[in-house]
C-alpha cells in the first residue's frame, strides 16, 4: 500500500539508523505532550497560590485559617499560611523551571532530528502536527 501522493514513488531506502530516528521523534513527541501538559498544570496551581495569597493577606493575622496539607485541612494563624503559600510557591517555581528546561532541551532534539529527516527524505515524510 503506497502512501505518497499519485504518480510519486519512494526511492529512498529507510536504514535501520533512519528507523530509529523516527522512533525517537515518536517518542520525543509524546514526552512534549506530557511535559506542556504538566507545565500547563504548574502554571494553573501558581495562578491559584497567588489568588490564594491575596486572598489571605486580607485576613486578620489573629485568625485562624484552614490550610490544606495532603488530605487533611489544619487550622493555622494567617501568618503561617502566608508562609506556607510562599514556600509552596517557591516549590512549584522550581517545578516549572525544570519542566521548561526539559521542554527546550526535547525541542532541540525534535529539531536536530527533523533536520536530518527531511534532509534524507524531503517531501517522503511530514513530523508536522
Amino acid at each position: 500500500m503506497e502512501l505518497l501522493p499519485e504518480g510519486k514513488k519512494n526511492t529512498v531506502q529507510v536504514t535501520l539508523e533512519d528507523q530509529q530516528k523516527i522512533n525517537e521523534f515518536s517518542k520525543l513527541i509524546m514526552r512534549k505532550d506530557v511535559c506542556e501538559a504538566d507545565l500547563s498544570q504548574q502554571r494553573q496551581e501558581k495562578e491559584y497560590l497567588e489568588d490564594v495569597s491575596l486572598e489571605i493577606e486580607l485576613i486578620d493575622e489573629d485568625e485562624k485559617v484552614q490550610y490544606k496539607i495532603g488530605e487533611l485541612f489544619v487550622f493555622l494563624k494567617q501568618s503561617e499560611v502566608v508562609e506556607q503559600l510562599e514556600k509552596d510557591g517557591e516549590v512549584i517555581d522550581e517545578k516549572i523551571e525544570k519542566l521548561e528546561s526539559r521542554e527546550t532541551e526535547i525541542n532541540e532534539r525534535l529539531a536536530t532530528l527533523k533536520g536530518e529527516l527531511y534532509a534524507k527524505f524531503g517531501d517522503n515524510i511530514n513530523l508536522e502536527r
